[in-house]
């Protein structure tokens, strides 16, 4: 059994505060493993730890768009059945990668704004708490210019994401962001898009993604370095992956794993927040492998 988890690819190095909490949502997910639950459980309920947070760009710590509202996207993946499901667009809940959870049950596979939120009132799933004045004067800065604080966004992209394997060796993955500050209401970035930021089957491996997201949709990051663990390692299918995003001029990073339990955490950029948890230890750290 692992689970592996992060917290986002960029230049800024993480808080100490957001470590712990990485740790605290390893040893979460870890123990729905432990406990004879599915990699599909362990992934959803790690990066709900991590939505709940408020320290990274997902659910409560979300990033506000350019109409000062948080509209979250998230996906998950299975890999016994290849099913899938994934939000866009979702307001006014905090968990939205709960909500993917339960559109992968329904006959859909994507729901955008009002269908997400339609589901997320009828499931009952936890609002998102007011905005803090801390978030609203973040915005008026962002607004008027000051270029410092949207270049320091440019460089860390905090999407979380989690992938885990269990004891049956069923895979999976999941995503979760609050996309680019003050980006365009209606923006859509890698993370909802099954095969972009993320994928999951057995046969191949299970990837999450992180990163500038309108890279990762060119390269359809996910389900390549998926396609490449059919005949290589995770750190060579990793490897080789990000290379090509080099290639075109992008910045990612990603966690993969596959059935054997072999994984990689590897990112371009200086740093991504993360993590593994199994039967031995958990480690957390700043960064793992960079890809040059």
């Amino acid at each position: 059994m692992l689970l592996i988890a992060h917290g986002g690819a960029g230049g800024r190095s993480p808080s100490k505060t957001a470590l712990k909490k990485i740790r605290e949502a390893l040893k979460t997910g870890y123990s729905i493993l432990v406990g004879k639950g599915s990699a599909l459980t362990a992934v959803i309920e790690t990066i709900a730890v991590l939505e709940d947070s408020g320290l990274f760009n997902a659910g409560t710590g979300a990033n506000l768009q350019l109409d000062g509202i948080r509209r979250l996207d998230a996906a998950v993946m299975e890999g016994a059945r290849c099913e899938a499901g994934s939000v866009i667009g979702l307001e006014g809940y905090r968990n939205p990668i709960r909500a993917a959870g339960i559109v992968m049950e329904s006959p859909h596979k994507i729901l955008t704004n009002i269908g997400a939120r339609v589901l997320a009132s009828a499931y009952d799933l936890t609002p998102m708490p007011d905005l803090d004045e801390k978030s609203i004067e973040r915005l008026k800065r962002l607004k008027a210019g000051e270029h410092e604080l949207v270049e320091l966004f440019k460089k860390h992209f905090s999407t979380v994401g989690a992938a885990a394997i269990d004891r049956d060796g069923d895979l999976a993955a999941g995503s979760s962001t609050g996309g680019v500050a003050l980006m365009l209401p209606g923006r859509v970035g890698d993370t909802p898009i099954i095969g972009a930021g993320v994928y999951a089957d057995n046969a191949s491996g299970a990837v999450a993604c992180t990163g500038r997201g309108e890279d990762i949709i060119r390269a359809a990051l996910a389900k390549e370095v998926a396609m490449r663990m059919c005949y290589s390692p995770p750190a060579a299918a990793a490897r080789a992956s990000l290379r090509k995003i080099l290639s075109i001029g992008g910045e990612a990073g990603l966690i993969a794993v596959k059935r054997t339990g072999t994984f990689a955490i590897m990112h371009t950029t200086a740093n991504m927040a993360g993590g593994y948890a199994n039967g031995k230890e958990i480690v957390v750290k700043e960064g793992f492998t960079i890809v040059k």
